[in-house]
């Protein structure tokens, strides 16, 4: 196993105290990127299991009262806006596409400037 891997695979206790969460941060802020990218070059596939360790197994999300918690003018605003997005959509699903050709149509000479 190349240094990179036993760099990463290297066991922490389960209980933590500051100075060794200290210790890893400036560790990480050394040496971090430069493991990473050479793990991700020598070793895809300890990469992606160290890129997946790192995505939280559980993601709590809380709706925050949505519609009914907005103002009047949110509502107004964010109905403007959907209807501007309907607009556009429209305006790009009527457009029409032109057919031609590029042709080189002659410009003036770059000025001089040794002068």
């Amino acid at each position: 196993m190349n240094e990179a891997l036993l760099a990463l695979r290297v066991k922490q206790p389960k209980i933590d105290n500051s100075a060794q969460e200290t210790g890893r941060s400036e560790d990480w802020q050394q040496h971090g990127r430069e493991v990473l990218k050479r793990v991700r070059r020598e070793s895809p596939a300890a990469y992606l299991k160290v890129c997946a360790l790192l995505v939280p197994r559980e993601m709590k999300l809380e709706h925050s009262g949505g519609v009914k918690a907005m103002t009047d003018e949110q509502l107004e605003r964010g109905i403007e806006l959907i209807k501007e997005m309907l607009a556009q959509r429209e305006a790009g699903a009527n457009a029409k596409v032109l057919e031609g050709e590029s042709e080189v149509v002659p410009s003036w000479p770059a000025p001089d400037i040794s002068r």
